[in-house]
């Protein structure tokens, strides 16, 4: 009977079934109103506040159990965001989120339970070389997410590009995508590898993943 009831209490969004047929047939999804551009003011005030707090760390590559800092292959700066200790931008953030990963759950039955989010800013002259969101130790990464916060007059020319590296027919096609205020990108975290091209002005995001157990 519980089962009914949530099947008549299900309202179908727009933007999410978008999303999940996107990443059906392509294996990735850009999103440019999956926040509002208040949304995306309010977060890029919290990002900004935090750097100049000088709260930010060198990001590593691989994970905690085997980690390593290599500046030739990885220049951003992070800080990781607990849902828990949320100021109100990220509670904000958390909320659209959590509608996402609901959403997910109930219509494609990904079975994500967990999710970890950080800021990142990039400075000029950084990069991230070619990679997998996934480690040899831990593949429990299924949705790689993006937000930019960048400023409303970013240009392609400030550099920063997202590329994905896709597989169409055999042959290896790359997918460029500008890191243009506000839009969001999902991709899938175990299939596609990616880089960030060489910034050329401070480049500001939000990066997370939603893992299943």
């Amino acid at each position: 009977m519980s089962q009914l009831f949530e099947a008549l209490d299900f309202v179908e969004n727009v933007q999410y079934e978008r999303i999940i047929s996107d990443i059906a047939s392509q294996q990735f999804a850009i999103i440019d109103d999956f926040f509002s551009t208040e949304d995306v003011s309010v977060l890029r005030a919290s990002i900004t506040e935090k750097y100049e707090e000088d709260a930010f760390k060198k990001a590593a590559i691989g994970n905690k159990f085997d980690e390593l800092i290599v500046k030739s292959i990885r220049g951003d700066v992070i800080l990781w965001i607990d849902e828990v200790k949320a100021n109100i931008a990220e509670t904000l953030f958390f909320s659209k989120i959590n509608s996402l990963v609901d959403y997910l759950n109930k219509t494609c039955f990904l079975g994500i339970l967990h999710k970890e989010f950080h800021y990142a800013i990039y400075p000029k002259g950084t990069f991230y070389k070619r990679h997998l969101d996934t480690f040899k130790n831990d593949d429990r990464r299924k949705l790689s997410f993006v937000c930019y916060l960048n400023h409303e007059d970013w240009l392609p020319e400030n550099g920063g590009e997202l590329v994905l590296y896709l597989n169409k027919n055999g042959k290896e096609v790359e997918r460029v995508i500008y890191p243009f205020p506000g839009r969001v990108v999902i991709f899938e975290s175990q299939i596609l590898e990616h880089e960030v091209k060489p910034v050329h002005t401070k480049r500001l995001s939000i990066t997370g993943w939603l893992k299943t157990r």
